[in-house]
């Protein structure tokens, strides 16, 4: 009998620091798709008496580590961390995606200049804040980027691209590094 074991999407290939960049694969809990019923303002009430969180406003995000919910489209939400209190599918869909998505963390003073070299959008400070969330393409990849610290970023993709956003995050940190 063949016995299975469990891999995260990014086993054996993280974590990776070139320069003054570092990825690492993020432990974000329970990956739960909210989308709601109409209003979203009964979903995110449900929401925050379930978890203490709000429901994040277009390309923002709430919470922290071990419990955010972040924007994740028109009238769509990702709820990070903890399991979804049942009281939330009475106000919208609640679809569990925790094994859908590879999170990684880009930190350092050169995060920025290696993901200006793979996104099209600006993500410095002065564009981009803490807590700015956003949905856009990572080099030929669809990415979720939200900015959680000073140099750092949450990145998801596709898990079937696990291996794909590695390797091209690690041409563009040899990039950045190389030029320094």
């Amino acid at each position: 009998m063949v016995e299975l074991t469990a891999k995260t999407p990014c086993d054996g290939l993280l974590p990776l620091t070139i320069g003054d960049a570092e990825l690492v694969e993020v432990a974000a809990g329970a990956l739960t798709s909210l989308a709601p019923l109409g209003d979203a303002a009964g979903l995110g009430a449900a929401l925050e008496k379930a978890h203490g969180l709000r429901w994040p406003g277009p390309l923002r995000a709430t919470g922290k580590q071990g419990a955010r919910c972040i924007w994740f489209g028109r009238g769509e939400a990702l709820l990070m961390g903890p399991v979804p209190d049942p009281a939330l599918a009475d106000h919208g869909a609640v679809v569990d995606q925790s094994d859908a998505w590879a999170v990684v963390q880009l930190k350092g003073p050169a995060a920025v200049d290696v993901l200006a070299r793979l996104v099209p959008v600006d993500l410095r400070e002065t564009s981009f804040k803490r807590g700015h969330s956003l949905r856009t393409q990572l080099y030929h990849m669809s990415a979720s980027i939200t900015k959680t610290g000073a140099d750092s970023f949450m990145i998801l993709v596709f898990r079937s691209m696990a291996a794909t956003l590695v390797h091209d995050m690690k041409t563009a940190m040899e990039a950045v590094a190389a030029r320094g």
